[in-house]
């Protein structure tokens, strides 16, 4: 299975630290630990190092099967740097909570953070709010259930356990990590809604060429989510105003891209992304980079 260029990475990254962490031992893992701020075991660069240290094989191999499962799909949808922006904001969102946590003494001062879950479980945000109602199989429960549902559940269930557990897991950097996610989105969307209100009917057309973009449409990304709004620089263009009614070979062009990935989202939301043909993929990445 194709696997794109930045969760390979992560991945491959995350297996390799894991292992110079057990060939080299406790002082390599931590000094690459997060430690509370006030420790003196603390340094600057453990926000971002933390994520890619694992307590154990099977912390290892939970992180890293979910952001294989998700982040593939959000990486083929979003882009490889919009991906690799969101996760690293995600995992430094999620050290900073923990360090907040520590700091107001919900968390013991003295104890070290470990992990790459705050990203992933940011990842998994991401998913659901794009893909509210995509059906996804979560062991033991027997039934598919929407992936909005299985997120809310694992809000309440981190919220649960981060005030009364005393297991050693990092709950409420969990938490941070979609916190983080959450609001990168709503600012994603915010400044798409801004540009979209700010263009308003304006057309823009390119100067070299017959073909049109009318800014004002609905985007590809608002169809599936609204979290992110081009990336790519414009193409020089002109500005004109007026009525493209009579537009026809730009209107049904623009009709037939538009109902080929209503088919796409429509077909993943109900057999899921890995159903997609090749070609059906390739089409909503390349619609996503617009």
């Amino acid at each position: 299975m194709n696997i794109p260029p930045i969760v390979k990475g992560l991945l491959i990254l995350n297996i390799v630290a894991y292992i110079f962490a057990e060939l080299l031992g406790v002082q390599y893992s931590g000094m690459l630990a997060l430690y509370y701020y006030r420790s003196p075991l603390f340094h600057i660069w453990q926000p971002l190092t933390y994520m890619f240290m694992h307590g154990g094989i099977m912390h290892l191999l939970f992180n890293m099967f979910a952001l294989w499962m998700f982040g593939r799909i959000m990486e083929q949808v979003w882009g490889a740097q919009r991906f690799l922006i969101y996760y690293l904001v995600c995992g430094v969102g999620a050290a900073i909570v923990q360090e907040i946590c520590q700091e107001v003494g919900l968390l013991h001062p003295f104890v070290s953070t470990v992990g790459a879950s705050g990203a992933v479980y940011g990842v998994l945000l991401a998913f659901g709010m794009t893909f509210p109602d995509e059906k996804i199989f979560i062991i033991p429960i027997p039934f598919p259930i929407k992936a909005k549902y299985f997120i809310g559940f694992y809000v309440v269930l981190e919220l649960l356990e981060g005030f009364s557990a005393s297991d050693g897991v990092a709950h409420f950097a969990h938490l941070g990590g979609m916190l983080f996610g959450a609001i990168f989105i709503i600012l994603w969307r915010g400044l798409a809604q801004k540009r979209k209100s700010a263009y308003g009917q304006a057309y823009w057309t390119q100067s070299s060429s017959a073909s049109s973009y009318d800014k004002g449409d609905e985007s590809f990304v608002s169809k599936i989510s609204g979290i992110f709004n081009g990336g790519k620089k414009a193409p020089k263009m002109t500005i004109t105003y007026g009525d493209r009614s009579q537009d026809y070979s730009y209107n049904s062009q623009k009709k037939q891209d538009s109902e080929e990935i209503d088919r796409i989202l429509d077909k993943v939301r109900n057999s899921g992304y890995s159903n997609l043909t090749k070609e059906e993929k390739e089409t909503l990445f390349k619609a996503s980079q617009k």
